[in-house]
């Protein structure tokens, strides 16, 4: 799945940076700038929520610009973490062209923010 968004992403222009794992994803963020974050739920070692907290706790300026896909939204351990950090859950299965609205919308906010767009 990894692959396909990265591809889909990359069609519609965007420079993306994939990683296989958590730690990678963290160690990727400490040397590559990023605008937005996409974070599966269920990762091999470390869960994205988890990792989500990681990265905002190192890169604060990402608030708003994470997003997280699950296929189990409803889930308790999912609903009780979301009750404490709000953020957008993009629910599997879902469309590649949700995510393209989702990084394009992030992405023009942060345009607007900056000034660039």
């Amino acid at each position: 799945m990894r692959r396909v968004l990265e591809r889909a992403l990359a069609r519609e222009g965007y420079r993306v940076l994939g990683a296989t794992s958590a730690e990678t994803a963290y160690e990727l963020l400490a040397s590559e700038h990023a605008d937005a974050v996409l974070l599966d739920v269920q990762l091999p070692a470390m869960s994205g929520l988890a990792l989500y907290l990681a990265i905002l706790h190192r890169h604060p300026a990402l608030s708003g610009r994470i997003a997280i896909m699950t296929g189990d939204a409803e889930a308790e351990q999912v609903r009780a973490w979301l009750q404490h950090n709000p953020c957008t859950v993009l629910k599997k299965p879902f469309d590649l062209k949700e995510i393209v609205a989702w990084a394009r919308e992030v992405l023009e906010r942060t345009d607007r923010q900056t000034g660039n767009g």
